[in-house]
């Protein structure tokens, strides 16, 4: 297993980053790269110990739960398994037990009026670079989409 992390200061309100980060259009823009073939979408209970899927336009991808949730300051996803086009959750085979119970981890923190935004992942290392080039991109992303108006309102004061 391998933890990776990610930080990105952005010019923007806790809040208006965690919408970004979950709003159902934006999260398909941020996490294109993730996923270039299929645009990826987050189905979510938004309880904890509930059910959070990630997946693809097919149905496809992980299931995982919510460990922690404190909205706009952070929220932890813990892995579970994977999920087949059909609904059928695997949390059970020996390749899911290898990567099962990874964390997935979004800390939001006041930073001299922006936001900091902390990303951090574990994988399985071959996932590195995939990993790597997914939260570079799709991190930048996000501050793209939540500055996106502020020059524009700086413009009329």
């Amino acid at each position: 297993m391998e933890t990776l992390s990610y930080e990105k200061i952005i010019d923007a309100s806790k809040q208006k980053v965690w919408d970004i980060l979950w709003d159902a259009e934006t999260y398909k823009e941020w996490t294109k790269f993730f996923n270039p073939k299929s645009a990826s979408f987050m189905k979510s209970d938004w309880k904890v110990g509930g059910k959070t899927y990630f997946v693809n336009t097919e149905g496809e991808g992980m299931v995982s739960t919510i460990d922690s949730l404190e909205e706009p300051n952070q929220i932890i996803f813990k892995h579970l398994g994977m999920v087949d086009k059909d609904g059928n959750e695997d949390t059970e085979s020996m390749e899911i037990k290898q990567w099962s119970g990874f964390f997935e981890k979004y800390i939001l923190i006041d930073f001299d009026g922006k936001t900091k935004l902390h990303a951090e992942v574990q994988i399985e290392k071959e996932w590195h670079d995939h990993m790597n080039e997914g939260f570079i991109k799709g991190l930048e992303i996000v501050k793209d989409l939540a500055e996106e108006n502020k020059d524009e309102l700086n413009s009329l004061f």
